[in-house]
């Protein structure tokens, strides 16, 4: 019971992550994650962004080195790569409800 809530919890994370900073579903079918893809802010800047504008959300995420560790891998991949990431965080189940923040904080992370 443990490790299935463990299990839960680490996919939710997890898809938070990808969320952040890819969006659900594939980067070129919606253009409102483009800034997500096409960002220019560093790790530090998108989770001080995130701790500012979803502290629910950030307490998680600050809770998963896989989360954080799936961050920094999106961050140091080029565009191209990053929209990959993107396709293929498109499955994660929960992953619309995190659609506004990740346009918020794709759009903002560069004043932190």
């Amino acid at each position: 019971m443990v490790t299935r809530s463990f299990t839960k919890l680490a996919a939710a994370v997890g898809a938070l992550a990808l969320l952040l900073v890819a969006g659900a579903g594939v980067a070129s079918a919606d253009p409102a994650l483009d800034p997500a893809i096409n960002t220019t802010c560093s790790y530090p800047q998108v989770v001080a962004a995130l701790n500012a504008q979803s502290p629910a959300a950030a307490a998680k995420f600050n809770s998963s080195p896989m989360a954080q560790g799936w961050l920094r891998s999106f961050l140091a991949s080029p565009p191209p790569q990053r929209a990959q990431m993107a396709q293929q965080a498109s499955g994660m189940p929960g992953a619309a409800q995190y659609i506004g923040l990740i346009g918020q904080i794709a759009t903002s992370c560069n004043n932190y």
